[in-house]
């Protein structure tokens, strides 16, 4: 219990829902052209090793990271303390190492079976990029936030990689585009816009988790003289960059959508396929709203759970759009 508590499941569940979301996109697609994506035999079994090695890497991150933050969580949640407390840091780093070496086990396999190195290249790289961080990066301004936050886009774009090298995406012709919702899946896919607005999105979002809960930490963080954004800047212009942050995820998504490929017909005649969208943007300026009164870390959290919920909505999408294909 104690470990499974140590991994984060939540945040488990919402890389797998990022992974498997782009994957449901090009199911729209797929079935939205008659066309077969995935000629290749096992690759089903290949994307779900790819997501298992990923949420691997991700939660022996998160013990390590909790590894070096005993001091301060001491101060911050003590009533969460887990490493020291329930389990020794003998064992945590232990079963730090043993997921990540399971992990890059299953990335060898994975490249080995599809003659590239670009598995073993994102995972050595994220295993390395998660230690520095827990260890050295996380108290400086900014920097470590940013870790985390590309890290977190490198998902979907991994997905990406994984698809393009299963099958290199077939060409459609734009004769066979015959409705509004064809054109828009159409635009997004052949030119790879929706992995790369799902990557700004999980960019965004995360980056101003990160930055809340380093307001949320502040006190901890001054014990082991960590020199994050709120110790250095104050606590109101730190709301003020996350909050920014929060209106522009959502934004950017949706100017993407709803601009980029220049159809207006789309937007005015479906408004209903963009409806998880607005739900995030809605979300998250309840979460700017709550961010900016927010004086306790009991009010922070509350912020932190909506901006899950908005992510959560915008990774709804494609799954939303399987309804009217």
């Amino acid at each position: 219990m104690y470990f499974i508590r140590l991994i984060r499941p939540l945040n488990l569940l919402i890389i797998a829902f990022t992974m498997y979301s782009t994957r449901a996109f090009l199911y729209i697609y797929e079935q939205t052209f008659k066309i077969d994506l995935f000629q290749k035999g096992n690759e089903e079994f290949d994307f779900f090793l790819l997501v298992f090695s990923t949420l691997l890497i991700a939660a022996g991150g998160n013990i390590i990271n909790d590894y070096f933050d005993v001091k301060a969580d001491r101060i911050n949640k003590p009533d969460k303390l887990i490493i020291t407390k329930n389990i020794s840091k003998k064992s945590a780093i232990l079963s730090h190492w043993v997921l990540n070496v399971i992990a890059l086990g299953i990335a060898i396999y994975l490249s080995i079976r599809n003659t590239t190195f670009w598995y073993v290249f994102i995972h050595l790289l994220s295993i390395n990029a998660l230690w520095f961080y827990s260890m050295y990066f996380k108290r400086k301004p900014f920097i470590g936030n940013l870790i985390v936050a590309l890290l977190t886009a490198l998902v979907p774009i991994l997905c990406g990689i994984h698809f393009y090298i299963h099958n290199e995406f077939p060409i459609v012709e734009f004769t066979e585009i015959n409705s509004p919702f064809t054109f828009w899946i159409f635009h997004l896919m052949a030119k790879g816009h929706y992995i790369f607005i799902l990557a700004l999105f999980a960019f965004a979002s995360n980056l101003a988790r990160e930055i809340i809960k380093d307001i949320e930490d502040i006190e901890g963080d001054k014990l082991i003289h960590a020199k994050t954004l709120p110790i250095l800047y104050g606590v109101k212009k730190t709301k003020w960059l996350a909050g920014i942050l929060l209106l522009l995820s959502p934004l950017l998504f949706s100017l993407l959508f709803f601009l980029k490929l220049e159809n207006d017909s789309i937007l005015k005649n479906n408004l209903i396929l963009f409806t998880p969208v607005l739900v995030a943007l809605l979300l998250d300026i309840i979460s700017i709203i709550l961010l900016v009164k927010a004086n306790t870390r009991k009010e922070l959290k509350k912020v932190d759970f909506l901006i899950k919920m908005a992510m959560l909505m915008g990774l709804l999408l494609p799954f939303f759009w399987i309804f009217f294909i």
